[in-house]
């Protein structure tokens, strides 16, 4: 979790220091507040009252009314200093206009702590962490983009659905073709994109957001999962492929911009397949890894073993429990249970 996005978790609905904030913005008062009281917060503070006492949203709100920066221990459970003059140094750069915002952004800057800044006249709540700036938005409009985000979501998991569907008959009648491929995995990446992007507004809106929580783990699944046994079915490869190879794919996949998830080419070349248009019909046989994990309890390990014996999908479903049980880890018993799991799947 990035430092952005654990500071947004701590100022969440549901939160004592969001209902501070809240406080404060109904009181139209404005705050400067930083979410750490470490030596390097001590360096750019001048004045103020020092004291140590825990942390409560009505006495966030009163020392709020003075004109300073009220300081927060690094775990926001106590309040330790109050009415501060913050000096951060002018030489951090700041695009903030209002006093209260600039000293927020540079107090950031200065110190690496995150620096909470309300504004009395415009009643908004800005983040500073990690080098960002983040606008707190109202819950109702975060929840109305969320479920939005939900539905689209919804529309790739149904696509990833119907195309994962459509590689697995054809992987089990010989017929997949690299664009069968391509078609699945460019499916699940806009999938486990969409799902990533509503991660963020679920986070922002805390305790607001359970049910949009399960609603989302429901509709993920297994998609990171599922992507990597994709890869370990197609990526070129001599036999099974290795754990470096598998990881080094996936994060090409992962850099990828957004566009280029939409360019065969970007995502065959990630697979070392073939990336021209007049080969997207060439005919691909998939390991086997996607359709052992099918199988109830195959781990991926003893698939490992698997294709490392017998080399691709076409060559297990034709070996019997017998031959299967001379593949490393494979005892007679696991033989038996994946063979009659083949013979179910096709």
């Amino acid at each position: 979790m990035t430092f952005m996005r654990d500071t947004l978790q701590r100022l969440a609905p549901g939160t004592q220091l969001r209902d501070g904030l809240e406080r404060i913005k109904r009181g139209h008062t404005g705050a400067l507040i930083v979410l750490g009281d470490g030596p390097e917060v001590a360096d750019v503070c001048d004045g103020g009252i020092e004291f140590d006492v825990p942390f409560t949203p009505t006495l966030l709100r009163e020392l709020s009314k003075m004109d300073g920066a009220v300081i927060l221990s690094d775990d926001a459970t106590r309040i330790t200093r109050a009415n501060m003059q913050l000096v951060p140094s002018p030489s951090f750069p700041t695009t903030e206009t209002g006093t209260r915002h600039r000293t927020a952004e540079r107090t950031a800057l200065h110190t690496g702590v995150p620096v909470v800044s309300v504004s009395a006249s415009m009643n908004i709540v800005t983040v500073y962490a990690d080098g960002k700036r983040h606008v707190i938005e109202e819950p109702v409009v975060l929840m109305t983009r969320a479920r939005q985000a939900i539905a689209t979501v919804e529309q790739y998991r149904s696509r990833v659905d119907k195309a994962n569907q459509r590689l697995s008959v054809a992987e089990m009648n010989r017929y997949a073709t690299v664009e069968d491929v391509l078609h699945l995995l460019q499916r699940q990446l806009l999938l486990h994109r969409a799902a990533r992007d509503v991660d963020d507004q679920i986070l922002e809106l805390g305790a607001d957001a359970r049910q949009l929580r399960l609603q989302l783990s429901e509709l993920r699944g297994s998609i990171y999962h599922d992507i990597a046994m994709l890869v370990c079915d197609y990526v070129v490869a001599d036999g099974a492929p290795s754990n470096s190879l598998i990881d080094d794919t996936l994060d090409r996949l992962s850099l990828l911009p957004d566009p280029e998830l939409l360019n065969t080419s970007a995502l065959a070349s990630a697979l070392g397949l073939p990336a021209t248009e007049e080969n997207l019909m060439e005919d691909v046989t998939p390991r086997g890894y996607r359709a052992l994990t099918r199988i109830p309890r195959v781990q991926k390990f003893l698939i490992d073993h698997i294709v490392a014996e017998f080399g691709d999908l076409d060559a297990i479903r034709a070996a019997d429990p017998e031959q299967l049980a001379t593949a490393e880890n494979v005892s007679p018993l696991w033989a038996r249970h994946i063979v009659e799991g083949l013979r179910r799947l096709g």
